[in-house]
């Protein structure tokens, strides 16, 4: 089917000038709002906030992008890409601003501001991302397309590379943490001034119709509940009454859920589109190595907790990362027009699991430990690089043009769900891990050096190898659905007088 824009953009083309407003605007979550993953030890003791909360606000953000990302993609089919994206901008410049302005040790007021600018700066996130990605394919075709979705993802896999280094840079500096915010809302105002004069691009006809909210209601609960259990898991017990009754909630509400959304003629979550075997194993892929976020929290933390390294210092372990992901996702997008999408994406999640691998071997000596991490995160950043393109491509040029928005906010919400649960996975690990009886880690005499740390250590490693074990699944669902020819049929697009099943309408 064909690409071309709808008649409304067919006089106006896109430059770098705005393609530059359009990595800015994705940079203000994976860059700016996901500094917390390294500072936030430092944002807990200053404003007096419990470590629980501290915690909670690192997660939020991700798990209100995922909840409503795929409210926001069709959203943007229907009312217009370019006014959510618009909205994402203002939302960003709102949540950034109360965290800024979040005063130090008033008790509710304190947490209240700065759980609710993290949640604002997730709802930005659900805006931004689908409705950028089906600008990006409305207003590119071919080539174009796959080098402007390159430019998407240095925002997006760039900025996760460069947010531990930049955060610890900013917390350490006379500038102080709230720094990181203040820029957070600049960037977001130079892209506003980008992206001015973008003209709206929605789907093709569409009919009025209610919106799922019980298909949402049910969503929510399944993700709150399963969060809730990971996060608070070994401090009320896995298999306490508590646990398995959120446990109980989850299975349940997600039965629920996918009843609905099957038997729904307009569906929260519109199921058939995981019909596209190719679409389903970018998606599932994108979800699995977006949870191997983890990888940071767990090994900086590590470093910081077992050797005393500052949050800057911890940061600089993953300069590796942020250039090998930047030099190379042009890289993935050059394979991915000689080889299509299968190779390098089977290439990048290889090369990211042998990176973690590395970074999982805790029972080193500290100075081994960290030439191991730099070498490891260089080789995270690698494999991102080539998986990015091929995979953002992959799952767009399989649906059609009228749910260009839906199939983003699909996309992108298996990155902020696959980042939140991942980083509450290998948090709850490295706790867990904790607990082990030293004297049986230190029986197999594999810890060296100091041994004050061994808990700390083991449970570093028990953490970094479940990002190892995911990315492992990341690379069979590649294998097993993703074709090896370059193209693959679209899924059909509805007759025109019919309204078409976009996601979130």
């Amino acid at each position: 089917m064909s690409n071309a824009p709808a008649a409304s953009t067919k006089t106006w083309l896109p430059n770098d000038k705005w393609l530059l407003g359009v990595v800015l605007s994705v940079i203000t979550f994976w860059l700016f709002a996901q500094t917390l993953l390294n500072v936030i030890p430092g944002i807990s003791g200053q404003l007096g906030v419990e470590k629980t909360l501290a915690n909670l606000s690192v997660s939020i953000t991700s798990l209100f992008s995922g909840i409503f990302v795929v409210v926001a993609g069709g959203l943007a089919d229907r009312v217009g890409r370019a006014k959510i994206l618009y909205a994402g901008l203002w939302l960003s410049i709102l949540g950034s601003l109360i965290i800024a302005l979040t005063p130090e040790g008033l008790g509710s007021l304190t947490s209240g501001m700065l759980l609710g600018g993290r949640a604002i700066q997730g709802l930005s996130a659900a805006c931004i991302m689908p409705a950028s990605m089906a600008l990006v394919k409305s207003f590119y075709e071919g080539k174009a397309r796959q080098r402007a979705l390159s430019f998407w993802s240095i925002g997006s896999w760039g900025g996760s590379g460069f947010c531990s280094l930049f955060g610890g840079l900013m917390a350490t500096s006379f500038l102080g943490w709230r720094s990181i915010f203040w820029i957070s809302i600049a960037v977001a105002l130079l892209s506003l001034l980008l992206l001015k004069g973008t003209p709206e691009s929605k789907a093709g006809s569409q009919e009025q119709r209610g919106f799922d909210w019980t298909g949402l209601v049910f969503f929510i609960v399944m993700l709150v509940s399963v969060n809730v259990y990971i996060s608070q898991g070994p401090r009320i017990g896995w298999l306490s009454w508590i646990g398995l009754g959120l446990l109980a909630v989850f299975v349940a509400s997600g039965l629920i859920f996918l009843w609905t959304e099957k038997h729904r003629r307009h569906p929260f979550v519109n199921l058939d589109l995981f019909s596209n075997r190719t679409f389903t194993g970018a998606t599932v892929s994108n979800l699995l190595l977006n949870g191997a976020a983890g990888t940071l929290i767990v090994s900086l933390g590590l470093v910081q907790s077992a050797a005393g390294m500052t949050s800057l210092q911890s940061g600089l372990l993953t300069l590796g990362y942020l250039v090998a992901v930047l030099a190379t996702i042009r890289v993935g997008e050059k394979l991915l027009q000689r080889f299509g999408p299968k190779k390098p994406m089977l290439w990048g999640t290889l090369i990211t699991g042998s990176g973690i691998l590395m970074c999982s071997m805790t029972f080193l000596y500290i100075e081994q430990y960290i030439v191991l991490s730099v070498i490891g995160f260089t080789l995270f950043g690698i494999g991102l690089g080539f998986y990015a393109t091929p995979s953002i491509d992959a799952a767009l040029s399989n649906v059609p043009d009228n749910q260009a928005g839906a199939a983003a906010g699909i996309y992108k919400m298996a990155s902020s769900l696959g980042n939140a649960i991942g980083v509450a996975i290998s948090a709850a690990l490295y706790v867990a891990g904790q607990k082990v009886d030293i004297e049986l880690i230190q029986s197999w005499d594999l810890f060296v050096g100091r041994q004050d740390n061994v808990a700390l250590r083991f449970g570093g490693a028990i953490g970094l190898l479940f990002n190892v074990l995911i990315v492992l699944i990341a690379f069979a669902a590649v294998a097993f659905t993703v074709p090896s020819q370059k193209k693959q049929k679209q899924i059909p697009e509805p007759a025109q007088d019919v309204a078409p099943p976009a996601l979130g309408n």
